[in-house]
C-alpha cells in the first residue's frame, strides 16, 4: 500500500525532488573540473550545469504553480483530526491525517473505521 498525501503536498514534493536532483547533478558535474579530467571533464561540467539549472527552473515553476493552486483551494475542517486543510478538486486528502475528503456527497468515500487508506 502506497501512502498518499494531499494534492498540494504532492506538487511540493515534486518541486523539492527536482531542486535536490538539480543541485546534486551540478555538484557531481563539478567533479569534472575539480579532479581535472581534461577537456572531457569540462564538457561533463558544462552539460551537468545546464541540465541542473533547467531542473532548478522547472522546480521553481512547480513551486509557483503549487502556491497559486494553494491560494485558490477551499479550506475545510477535517472530520478525523479537526485541523483545517485545503482541498483541490472534488476529492482530496487531509494534509495531516491523510483522510479522504470530498466536497460533493456523491464522490464521498464509503465509511471506514480508521478513515485512512
Amino acid at each position: 500500500m502506497r501512502l498518499k498525501s494531499s494534492k498540494v503536498n504532492e506538487f511540493r514534493l515534486w518541486g523539492l525532488l527536482l531542486t535536490m536532483g538539480g543541485m546534486a547533478l551540478m555538484i557531481v558535474g563539478l567533479a569534472g573540473i575539480v579532479f581535472e579530467w581534461g577537456i572531457a571533464g569540462r564538457w561533463i561540467a558544462a552539460v551537468s550545469m545546464v541540465i541542473g539549472a533547467i531542473a532548478m527552473l522547472v522546480s521553481m515553476g512547480i513551486y509557483f504553480a503549487a502556491g497559486m493552486m494553494s491560494t485558490s483551494a477551499t479550506v475545510v475542517e477535517c472530520p478525523e483530526c479537526g485541523k483545517p486543510t485545503k482541498i483541490l478538486g472534488k476529492t482530496d486528502r487531509c494534509m495531516y491525517c491523510k483522510t479522504i475528503l470530498s466536497l460533493d456527497p456523491k464522490h464521498a468515500p464509503a465509511e471506514s473505521g480508521s478513515g485512512t487508506l
